[in-house]
C-alpha cells in the first residue's frame, strides 16, 4: 500500500491543490476522466463552462444580421459550419486537457492514477485495478455528472447529454432539448442561433424557474419567440425513425401522447454529485439527500455530524451552486487549510453570482424578490427594474427586452439581490456583486463613483438610483 502526504480525487479544481508546498512531498491524484471522452481536467474545461461558451459566441454572431436589420444595416444570411466550429473548440480544449495530464505525469512527486477509485476509509481509496492509496490528508473533488431518465432509448446514438452533444458530426436540422434550467436553455440558444429548429420541453410551466419570478417570466416570453417551447411535458421514450432520425415520445401533464421526429435529443434535466461513484456513504461520510457530501465551513468532510481531520471535499460533489468559480474559491480555501492545519480559513458563500449564456443572456446574485420578502418582510424591501431601452445605449441598440432588477432593504440600503436579462447582463451585475460582497449600501454605490455616459453600465446605475433607500450621513451628492 502506498503512503502519500496528500491524495486528491478529481482533476478539475482539485488539480490546483498541488502547489509548490508539495514539491518535496508525495502526492496521489486520481481521476477516471470525463465519461464521454476520458479527458483530464474536470467538467468545466472539457464539457462545461469553457467549450459551451466557445459555441455561444459563434451562435451570437449568427444572430447579428437579424439584429442589424433593426438598425438599418442589411447583412448576408448566416451559414454555420458546424464541423469547423466544433473542431476549433476542441482543438484548444483537448490540447489543454492533454497538456495538463502530461504535466502531472512528468512530476516525480505526483502519482497519477487514471482510473475510477472507491473510498476504503476516511483517508484511503482503491482503484479499479487494485492500486491502494493511504494518505495523511485526502481531498474529494470528484465532480458531478448528468442525470439520465430511466426510459427506453437512452442508449441510442442520437440521444445526448451536455457531455456528448458538442462533439456530434453535423448540426442537427431539428433537435429536442429536454429541461428548463441552465444547461437546457444555453444549448437552446446555441442551436437555434446556428440554425437548428429547436423544440424545448419542460415538465413545469415556464423556463429558468429557479430565478427571480420577473426575470424567469421575461426570459420564457423571449425564448418562446426564438424557438418552440412546450411546457408540462416529459420524455417517455425515444425510438428509432427512418432516415437516421428518432421519434421522441412525449407525455403531457394531462396524460396525452405527443411525438416529434428529430435528428438529436439533448437531455439536460440536471446534474448529480459523484459521491455514490466513490462510495462516500459506504465509507461513513455524511451525505445530503441530493447526494452532496456534507462539509463544515472549512470544507472538512463530516461523519456523523463531526468534521474528519485531514479530509476535505470541494466543488460539485459538495457544493450546492455547482459553479466553477465557487469550486475555485473552495479550492483556494482547502489549499490553505491543507498547508496550515493550525490556521483554518472558512469559505465564503455570500453574493455568489451566476450567468446563463442563453439568448437572451441572464445573470443573478443574492436573493430573489420572493426570498427577500421571506427574509426581511415585504414592507422592508424596495425594488427597481430598469429597462435597457430606457437608457442612451439602449436607444443605440434599439433594445426591446433587456432588464436589470435590484432588490434592497429600504431601511438600510443593503443590497439583497440583483437579477438581469439581456446583452452582457453578466457584466452589468458585477458592480452590484462587488457592493454586496464589501457591504456597500445602494445609495453610496450609485452616487459614490462616476458612471460612464452613455455606456450600457448606466442600466446598473439607474437601477440603483431608482431604489427607495435612505441617504447616509455625509454621502456624496
Amino acid at each position: 500500500m502506498h503512503t502519500h502526504d496528500l491524495a486528491i480525487i478529481g482533476s478539475g479544481s482539485g488539480n490546483s491543490l498541488i502547489t509548490p508546498y508539495w514539491d518535496d512531498k508525495k502526492v496521489a491524484l486520481a481521476d477516471k476522466g470525463i465519461d464521454a471522452t476520458g479527458a483530464f481536467g474536470g467538467t468545466c474545461l472539457n464539457v462545461g463552462c469553457i467549450p459551451t461558451k466557445m459555441f455561444v459566441r459563434p451562435s451570437a454572431l449568427a444572430r447579428v444580421p437579424e439584429e442589424a436589420s433593426r438598425l438599418g444595416v442589411q447583412l448576408g444570411a448566416p451559414q454555420a459550419d458546424w464541423p469547423a466550429i466544433r473542431d476549433r473548440v476542441f482543438a484548444r480544449v483537448d490540447a489543454v486537457s492533454a497538456g495538463g495530464r502530461e504535466y502531472r505525469e512528468q512530476l516525480e512527486n505526483v502519482d497519477l492514477i487514471q482510473e475510477k477509485v472507491t473510498l476504503t476509509g476516511k483517508s484511503s481509496f482503491r482503484s479499479d485495478s487494485g492500486t491502494e492509496v493511504q494518505a495523511r490528508q485526502l481531498v474529494i473533488a470528484a465532480g458531478s455528472r448528468p442525470v439520465l431518465p430511466e426510459i427506453p432509448g437512452m442508449d441510442l446514438p442520437q440521444v445526448h447529454t451536455s457531455e456528448t452533444i458538442m462533439r456530434i458530426d453535423e448540426l442537427p436540422s431539428r433537435i429536442l432539448i429536454v429541461g428548463g434550467g441552465y444547461i437546457a436553455c444555453e444549448f437552446a440558444g446555441v442551436f437555434s442561433g446556428l440554425g437548428s429548429e429547436v423544440v424545448q420541453i419542460n415538465r413545469s410551466s415556464g423556463l429558468m424557474n429557479q430565478l427571480d419570478d420577473e426575470i424567469a417570466a421575461a426570459y420564457s416570453a423571449e425564448a418562446e419567440k426564438n424557438w418552440t417551447v412546450r411546457y408540462q411535458r416529459t420524455l417517455g421514450a425515444v425510438v428509432p425513425h427512418e432516415g437516421g432520425q428518432v421519434t421522441a415520445q412525449l407525455v403531457t401533464s394531462d396524460g396525452r401522447a405527443e411525438e416529434y421526429q428529430v435528428d438529436a435529443v439533448l437531455l439536460a434535466i440536471g446534474r448529480r454529485p459523484n459521491s455514490d461513484l466513490i462510495g462516500a456513504s459506504e465509507a461513513g461520510l455524511d451525505v445530503h439527500p441530493d447526494g452532496r457530501i456534507a462539509v463544515d465551513q472549512y470544507q472538512r468532510v463530516l461523519s456523523e455530524g463531526a468534521p474528519v481531520a485531514g479530509l476535505y471535499a470541494l466543488g460539485d460533489i459538495a457544493s450546492e451552486p455547482m459553479l466553477k468559480h465557487v469550486a475555485n474559491h473552495e479550492a483556494r480555501v482547502v489549499a490553505h487549510n491543507l498547508e496550515h492545519p493550525g490556521d483554518l480559513r472558512p469559505v465564503r458563500h455570500e453574493a455568489i453570482p451566476s450567468a446563463i449564456f442563453s439568448y437572451p443572456e441572464m445573470a443573478q446574485a443574492g436573493l430573489t424578490e420572493a426570498q427577500a420578502v421571506d427574509a426581511v418582510g415585504a414592507e422592508n424591501i424596495t425594488t427597481k427594474t430598469q429597462r435597457y431601452g430606457d437608457t442612451a445605449y439602449g436607444w443605440a441598440m434599439e433594445d426591446q427586452y433587456g432588464i436589470l432588477k435590484v432588490i434592497a432593504d429600504r431601511r438600510t440600503g443593503q443590497i439583497l439581490g440583483v437579477h438581469a436579462m439581456g446583452y452582457h447582463s453578466s457584466n452589468l451585475i458585477q458592480p452590484i456583486v462587488q457592493a454586496m460582497s464589501f457591504g456597500q449600501d445602494a445609495y453610496t454605490v450609485a452616487r459614490g463613483q462616476y458612471w460612464i455616459h452613455p455606456a450600457l453600465m448606466e442600466v446598473t446605475e439607474n437601477a440603483l438610483l431608482g431604489l427607495d433607500v435612505p441617504v447616509p450621513s455625509g454621502a456624496p451628492l
